[in-house]
């Protein structure tokens, strides 16, 4: 009898043993599991060439660390139409610079869940050749209770928690920002965007989308337009000669010009032909007056683009036609 009660005894001190060590064993799974940002992707299957490009890049350590991030992950479907897009057959074959950059402008510093995202604008981490300094622009529209970025990818999952910040799903690879994609991106500018598109004015929408060296558009809002196109408006009537004209003079190729770096009095040539300049005001808040000396106040600054830099003014400017 003594020897069957020290047989138990033995096999219960046993499966003690056993039970404390599994679960010990499953403590240490959970603490060690990586839920980073990098983490997150690399259990998901449709994430498999966001794994690999963020490989490539070398970003798989930035986004596995303390630093908070907001990341919108193109599933494997979105890089595949993208690619297809493209010259290239795979990720391995994309130049490993111009995928970083690709890869970074799906990139948001600091948590940012659904409800924190609104309508306007956000900075990305990436950079393009206009600037050093100011990283790309990405234009958030939430309407119709939707998060579409830069008007190509839109939010198919949002909310996936990480460690380090959060990732939300997009069904498109957004690719790097040209002036031309931030105008057709914000609906305030959408009158902007079917003139320019329009044809008799495909050598301005050329000049906004491949144009190396940087240019600085003052960009109407709608409203604006509605007030010189409709009855009364300076540009009511207008021959295609002439809008042209009305746009360039919007333009200037004086390089990247940040708001900060505009002066009281400043005269800004544009690049009519022949050359006509406007006057930049900074006595009761950002102004330009143009030609005719009417004033346009200067209403969001700094999107920043691929090929330059848009600032929104309420007027549009009215150059010697």
């Amino acid at each position: 009898m003594k020897h069957l009660l020290k047989t138990r005894l033995i096999a219960m001190i046993a499966i003690l043993a056993i039970t404390i060590i599994s679960c010990s064993d499953d403590t240490n799974d959970t603490s060690t599991a990586d839920n980073t940002i990098t983490g997150i992707a690399s259990k998901t299957a449709d994430f498999s060439i966001l794994v690999q490009a963020l490989n490539k890049a070398e970003l798989t350590a930035t986004l596995q660390g303390t630093t908070e991030y907001t990341v919108f992950a193109p599933t494997n479907a979105a890089f595949t139409a993208f690619l297809a897009t493209t010259t290239y057959k795979s990720i391995d074959e994309v130049p490993k610079d111009v995928l970083t950059q690709i890869l970074l402008n799906h990139v948001l510093t600091g948590t940012k869940k659904s409800t924190d995202l609104t309508t306007g604008y956000v900075k990305t981490l990436a950079k393009g050749s206009a600037s050093t300094t100011n990283t790309l622009s990405m234009f958030v529209n939430t309407a119709d209770n939707k998060v579409k970025l830069n008007g190509v990818a839109t939010v198919t999952t949002a909310n996936v928690i990480a460690t380090n910040g959060v990732i939300h799903v997009v069904d498109k690879v957004i690719g790097l920002p040209t002036i031309l994609t931030h105008a057709e991106a914000n609906p305030n500018f959408s009158t902007l965007a079917t003139i320019v598109k329009s044809t008799p004015q495909a050598a301005v929408a050329t000049a906004l989308t491949t144009n190396t060296s940087p240019l600085t558009v003052f960009a109407p809002t709608n409203t604006a337009f509605t007030a010189a196109l409709g009855v009364g408006g300076f540009a009511n009537g207008a021959t295609d000669a002439q809008v042209t004209k009305v746009l360039q003079y919007h333009v200037t190729a004086a390089g990247n010009v940040l708001a900060a770096t505009l002066t009281n009095g400043q005269v800004v040539p544009m690049i009519t032909n022949p050359v006509q300049n406007i006057t930049i005001d900074l006595t009761s808040g950002a102004k330009i007056t143009d030609k005719s000396s009417t004033k346009a106040n200067i209403v969001v600054t700094d999107v920043q683009c691929t090929n330059g830099v848009i600032h929104a003014i309420d007027k549009v400017l009215q150059p010697t036609l």
